[in-house]
């Protein structure tokens, strides 16, 4: 008979603890974006409450076509009933000028719109998929997600990041390995204008990137400068002459000025590196 670590006992004990949060829920609508966590946590959800759950997905320039088309995907493989609107968030006032308060902005749309649309279909809860790892940034959206009584059953369950993908990986998902992702808006520098044009600019640099053989990355961009994270492990590989020359071609030919790499490194939240530089001035 297997004998279970210490760590994959804790993990099965707060997979059982997510289980029972869900069964009190009675119904839910899970904002569902195809990531890492939303994934798992639809997933589980839906064992457990069945046709008492729906996924609710934003469609909006803020996410590539890619993620919204897994999603659907996901839905239609699972017999998960989900509900697709489009958001036009660039409309809501303040967004575009890309404060550092966007993200709060962002989802304070999105959430409302979600909670609407599981309203009309009686569903009582709704719910997203933050993690305890996602407490260490600046994450103003939280804001929204708790002034509108968001559930984040994730977190409330004290699963990381790393368990997720470990719990994943045991129930079969595809997204167990999949790149952290974050709205193609949190690429852009605070005050910077946010238009369809640099987001489609954004987007179709990272899909080339992608295309290439990278896993985790980013494309930032600064005016017209594309300032690309890798992680340290794949310099070397971004190096070399082929791909270099390549991604410094296509992204110039997107309309970008200047291509440049990180010599930092891919790592979360690095807009908001200017954000703490600047409380130190």
């Amino acid at each position: 008979m297997k004998q279970f670590t210490e760590a994959e006992m804790e993990r099965q004990k707060k997979l059982e603890n997510l289980k029972e949060y869900l069964k009190k829920l009675g119904s839910v609508a899970i904002a569902f974006s195809s990531g890492v966590d939303s994934t798992f946590l639809l997933k589980t959800a839906h064992e457990v409450l069945g046709n008492q759950v729906i996924a609710i997905t934003a469609r909006s320039v803020f996410f590539p076509d890619r993620e919204n088309e897994e999603a659907k995907g996901f839905c239609e493989k699972e017999g998960i009933r989900q509900i697709i609107f489009d958001a036009d968030i660039l409309k809501t006032d303040g967004i575009k000028e890309n404060p550092a308060n966007r993200c709060y902005l962002c989802k304070k749309q999105i959430f409302t719109k979600i909670k609407e649309i599981a309203s009309k279909y009686h569903i009582e809860y709704v719910a997203e998929g933050s993690n305890v790892d996602d407490l260490g940034d600046y994450r103003p959206g939280m804001q929204a997600v708790s002034e509108l009584e968001i559930k984040s059953p994730l977190r409330d369950c004290g699963l990381t990041k790393a368990e997720i993908r470990l719990l994943s990986k045991e129930m079969s998902l595809p997204t167990w390995d999949k790149p952290s992702f974050a709205c193609l808006a949190s690429r852009f520098t605070y005050g910077e204008t946010i238009t369809e044009e640099k987001l489609s600019m954004v987007e179709q640099a990272e899909e080339l990137v992608r295309s290439l053989g990278f896993g985790q990355f980013r494309v930032r961009i600064h005016g017209m400068l594309a300032r690309i994270e890798v992680l340290p492990d794949d310099m070397d590989k971004f190096m070399n002459d082929n791909i270099r020359e390549k991604i410094s071609q296509k992204l110039k030919e997107l309309g970008f000025t200047y291509v440049t790499l990180d010599l930092n490194g891919y790592r979360t939240g690095s807009m908001n590196e200017m954000l703490n530089n600047s409380r130190r001035i």
